[in-house]
């Protein structure tokens, strides 16, 4: 028994929460009227750029701005991604939000049109409607029975599909007018366990495919003694009879419609990652048949957002595919972002705004992004020592923030995790000065390390080249 606990502990290490470069973003941090607040929902400063967004992001849910794009343009460290991630919480789980770097699209499996389609039809979403056979009530008793298998008596492990394939157990729901007892096997048990259904819970039970959804407690069960938590759901006990049709509402991407109807693995295509080539006419027969079901009242079109990172990286045949695509009724909102100045259009000799063509650049939206204020990055810093859980001295946070305004944010950023295991490494429990001072000395910005290459250029290798008029020839060629 010791030995299986000791298991359950060592599985439970595992599930380490990640944090990213902008999880700690969690919408656009707007009031009701649209405005910008200083600082909301990970947001910092970038007020005209928030507001902006806000309206496009409203535009985005009255569905008044399908096919039209876009344009996020600042310096690099101001905040684009960011604000692209605001946009696509802001929405929620329910419309698409697809997100590639445009030097994705240059692979040598996909065609380059093909890896933008394949983009593209990732952020329509198809919202189908059904009606399913529901089993709905309040559990009333769950009684499992547990096998005891050889494999287990003999002190082996066994795989848990198999010891779970071997339960069988009873489920017993009610509503207000009846109550009945269902026999359950082992994938159904399995179900249940994943959702810690227990006593008191309201539940429903998808015939068809076995899916068990947890609508909340049940209001009868609200006055008992039982441990809750304060986001715990109170429900009223299901009326009528258990067994019920109800229609059932699937949301899923077109893309996703067509790797399921192109592969002969169907369903499963979709967990091997290798989408390959589709061919037009799957995607053609897919399309009449969402026209259909649009028409019968089954199914509706929901354009969501395609955001494309370093969109100068894309060349002129991509520029005009996308041209071409705004102009499709189902069209996603495209949102792209660029740091360029006025810089050569990949694939041509000719220079422009961002390295985008003319004819593109007029049919986007533009929204600008400026430099954080001294203010503002140590306000980010703070959100980031928090997002980390990263306990830190104010002197620290000062020293921190001015290293921040000389070199740049993203470096402060970085440094936070390196000081806190410098502070770990003396047994401290508070970052302070001194570790960020340690850290700053270990690792360089970009201002040191482009100095110290300066410096001693000679040394490093294929440097042929002894004088400085000639090397600096030699670096732009």
């Amino acid at each position: 028994m010791a030995e299986l606990k000791g298991l359950s502990e060592s599985r439970d290490l595992t599930r380490i929460e990640r944090i990213g470069a902008h999880s700690h973003i969690r919408g656009l941090g707007l009031d009701s009227s649209l405005e910008a607040r200083d600082v909301s929902e990970g947001m910092v400063g970038q007020l005209p750029a928030r507001r902006a967004a806000g309206l496009i992001l409203q535009l985005i849910r009255q569905g008044n701005i399908a096919g039209r794009a876009v344009l996020i343009a600042g310096q690099p460290g101001t905040g684009k991604t960011a604000l692209a991630m605001g946009i696509a919480k802001s929405l929620g789980a329910e419309t698409p939000f697809a997100s590639v770097a445009a030097s994705e699209l240059f692979s040598l499996d996909l065609s380059k049109t093909e890896a933008l389609t394949q983009a593209f039809r990732r952020s329509i979403g198809v919202r189908i409607k059904e009606e399913a056979e529901i089993i709905e009530g309040e559990v009333v008793e769950i009684s499992i029975d547990r096998p005891v298998s050889a494999a287990v008596a003999s002190g082996s492990s066994a795989p848990s599909g198999v010891v779970a394939a071997g339960k069988t157990g009873r489920l017993t729901l009610k509503t207000t007018d009846m109550e009945t007892v269902y026999e359950l096997g082992g994938k159904m048990i399995e179900a249940l366990g994943k959702e810690k259904v227990q006593s008191g819970d309201v539940v429903a039970l998808d015939k068809a495919s076995g899916k068990v959804t947890k609508l909340g407690r049940s209001i009868g069960r609200s006055r008992d003694y039982d441990a809750v938590g304060p986001h715990t759901k109170f429900v009223k006990c299901p009326e009528g009879e258990l067994q019920k049709r109800k229609e059932v509402v699937h949301c899923v991407t077109l893309h996703e419609i067509d790797v399921i109807n192109s592969r002969t693995q169907g369903f499963l295509a979709l967990f091997t990652g290798d989408t390959g080539e589709i061919r037009a006419e799957v995607r053609e027969q897919i399309d009449t048949k969402v026209a259909e079901w649009r028409e019968e009242g089954k199914a509706e079109i929901v354009p969501g957002v395609l955001f494309i990172d370093e969109v100068h990286m894309l060349d002129i045949e991509c520029f005009s595919f996308l041209n071409r695509a705004l102009e499709n009724d189902m069209a996603p909102i495209l949102v792209v972002a660029t740091n360029r100045g006025i810089t050569s259009i990949r694939g041509t000799n000719y220079r422009s705004p961002h390295g985008i063509p003319p004819d593109f650049l007029d049919r986007l939206l533009i929204i600008t992004t400026q430099p954080y204020t001294e203010d503002d990055i140590r306000k980010i810093l703070d959100i980031r020592c928090d997002e980390e859980d990263v306990e830190m001295s104010a002197d620290a946070k000062v020293l921190l923030t001015k290293i921040g305004v000389e070199t740049s944010l993203r470096y402060a950023i970085h440094l936070i995790t390196s000081a806190a295991l410098s502070c770990q490494k003396r047994k401290g429990k508070i970052v302070e000065m001194e570790d960020i001072s340690r850290v700053y000395q270990l690792f360089l910005d970009v201002k040191r390390s482009t100095q110290y290459l300066m410096e001693y250029q000679s040394q490093y290798m294929f440097n042929e080249v002894p004088g400085e008029a000639d090397g600096d020839d030699a670096m732009q060629s």
